[in-house]
């Protein structure tokens, strides 16, 4: 498994480091994959969607809305979880979920008051339209189950503030943060804190320059994870 998304890895570099096409007058775009800082392995798919795993957890994560929203403060992004190997079942709460923004500093999930108060329906309105799908899980995740610290206040539905992760449950959902200044474009992390270990998945809200041009280089997610978690060969 590791040896798969080493080579996972090795193709996204080079997709990281994509310009743009000859002329030597024309600026270049780079983007590297940054380092997380702890223990992990990530791929990327399409401009948007991010995923990382370590030997405990599996995060993958959804940021159109959010790359949509320059200026804005509130960022919105889909989050899918599962647990890995023998790990033992594992309570997220709140307290678990940040974000790291391109100025250094540390945000951490809304509260269910802040959320309410915040009349976020145009950004849910928006995201309604321009999600990308996060349903790429490890092959032993078969059972759905929702991330619920945010509940649409329209909806019917409870928010509540943890969310039982296992080896077998697919839990997703949405996520909701308040960045001081509003969201700029730049090298942001989201931070999930599992028992024994964080996962930081690197994710960069990009310029219009930046999408054109990285746009094109980003593999299939449902392939990548197939390939990462499929048997080895005896």
């Amino acid at each position: 498994m590791q040896s798969s998304w080493t080579t996972l890895v090795a193709a996204v570099a080079v997709a990281g480091a994509t310009v743009l096409a000859a002329g030597q007058d024309k600026p270049k775009v780079q983007v590297a994959i940054p380092d997380p800082g702890v223990p992990e392995v990530m791929t990327i798919e399409g401009k948007f969607v991010r995923a990382a795993y370590n030997n405990e957890g599996y995060v993958i994560m959804g940021y159109q809305v959010a790359n949509r929203s320059i200026g804005d403060e509130w960022m919105m992004l889909d989050m899918g979880t599962s647990l890995l190997n023998n790990t033992p079942e594992y309570k997220m709460t709140r307290d678990a979920l940040s974000v790291d923004t391109p100025s250094g500093a540390n945000v951490k999930l809304a509260t269910t008051q802040e959320y309410r108060g915040a009349n976020l329906r145009a950004l849910e309105s928006r995201a309604r339209v321009q999600r990308d799908s996060i349903d790429y899980f490890p092959p032993m995740a078969t059972q759905a189950c929702r991330i619920g610290f945010f509940a649409d206040v329209s909806s019917p539905a409870m928010a509540w503030d943890e969310v039982a992760v296992s080896t077998r449950r697919a839990c997703a959902g949405r996520l909701f943060f308040k960045i001081p200044g509003g969201i700029v474009h730049g090298q942001y992390f989201l931070n999930v804190k599992f028992a024994k270990s964080v996962i930081r998945v690197p994710f960069r809200i990009l310029t219009e320059e930046e999408e054109r041009t990285l746009g094109k280089n980003y593999g299939d997610i449902r392939k990548q994870v197939q390939d990462a978690f499929k048997p080895k060969k005896q």
